[in-house]
């Protein structure tokens, strides 16, 4: 059920906001009118949602009315249905709007790929990954900056970090921290075995320095020559800058830059993000929340998802969702998957505050572990 007294005492501050906004004493002073003005706005798609329903409500007890009369029944008896069908979309819409906002949800994020188990394999798997990750990116208009990366003698990725930049990265992305493996035949297998290998991915959102206050004393920096595969001139100069945070034992090393500012600026960008989302897991567990965290947590350890190349499927064993189009997930086609864990998170969420809400079918059940 919606709760239509609290709906109703938005509805009563949207129209308070509506007036302020139009005294002499708001419109002068910038501040208010910018505070105001986001209150109006993050209210608005609640606000018309309620109105529609309101004006739906309306039109079925109309309809209902009109049962009676045989001259109108059989036209009230077929608008019946689909009206019953829009007040329940508007139902489940303003339930998920009544949801308190993330506060990161709007963030730009700290991308890192590590690769995991399978040597050789597990690196290229790891470079898969970024690149799937960065045509995505492309289709979003994103724009993705590296900050540090370390590359295998096959020019699969040991490590990387990157900075993905643009409108709602941190909402479609933070699903994809966690364990991913692939089922492949790698290109040095002679056999024309299938071999598992994994890879670690961790989203984090870009901490500013208003989030997290580091203090100079809490750091330990020291500078040394770049290290690599290649004779890039980037690896002869003494120009790759490694942070301790002493309070948290949290060591970050950025070395792609020739300029060791350049390269201590990028460290200190991980560095924050890496301690907001520390922060954010702490309050996660003092709250009780049992919300789906990144790889940093307990969950670690848990694969999230498999790659299945030999049968062209991709499952996500968190929502039980498999996709058969394995090609063009790796490509950078994840809207489908993406929308899924956020659809997902929204029922867990709707669901913690006891309000129904269905969760997105499965397109086949968890079978990937043959």
């Amino acid at each position: 059920m919606l709760p239509i007294e609290r709906l109703e005492r938005l509805v009563a501050r949207y129209g308070e906001l509506e007036e302020q906004l139009c005294r002499p004493e708001v419109l002068a002073d910038r501040t208010r009118i910018s505070t105001l003005n986001k209150e109006r706005s993050d209210l608005e798609p609640l606000i018309n949602a309620f109105a529609l329903y309101r004006d739906v409500e309306k039109r079925i007890r109309e309809n209902e009315e009109a049962l009676s009369d045989p001259e109108l029944r059989d036209l009230a008896q077929s608008e019946l249905g689909g009206l019953a069908a829009e007040r329940g979309r508007l139902e489940q819409s303003m339930q998920t709007l009544l949801l308190p906002p993330d506060p990161n949800e709007k963030k730009n994020i700290i991308l890192e790929i590590r690769s995991g188990e399978g040597g050789e394999e597990a690196a290229l798997f790891a470079a898969d990954l970024f690149r799937m990750y960065a045509r995505y990116a492309e289709t979003k208009n994103w724009k993705i900056e590296i900050l540090s990366t370390s590359e295998s003698s096959t020019g699969g990725i040991k490590e990387l970090i990157a900075l993905v930049v643009g409108k709602d990265v941190y909402s479609h992305l933070r699903f994809e921290g966690g364990v991913h493996r692939v089922q492949r035949v790698p290109v040095t297998e002679q056999q024309g075995r299938i071999h598992t290998s994994t890879a670690t991915v961790a989203v984090f959102p870009e901490a500013d320095e208003v989030d997290v206050q580091v203090e100079d004393k809490d750091l330990e920096i020291s500078i040394a020559a770049s290290g690599g595969p290649g004779g890039q001139g980037v690896n002869t100069t003494n120009s790759a800058v490694q942070i301790l945070h002493k309070p948290s034992g949290m060591i970050v090393k950025c070395q792609d830059e020739r300029s060791q500012l350049k390269n201590k600026a990028k460290a200190l960008k991980v560095l924050r993000s890496r301690l907001l989302d520390l922060e954010r897991e702490k309050q996660d567990r003092e709250e009780a929340q049992t919300r789906r965290n990144m790889v940093s947590t307990g969950e670690r350890s848990q694969k999230i998802r498999t790659y299945n190349f030999p049968q062209n499927r991709v499952t996500d064993h968190r929502i039980r969702l498999t996709l058969a189009k394995l090609d063009r997930v790796i490509e950078g086609d994840l809207d489908e998957m993406v929308m899924a864990l956020r659809t997902n998170h929204q029922a867990e969420r709707l669901q913690a505050i006891g309000v129904a809400f269905a969760k997105p079918p499965s397109a086949a059940g968890d079978e990937d572990d043959a």
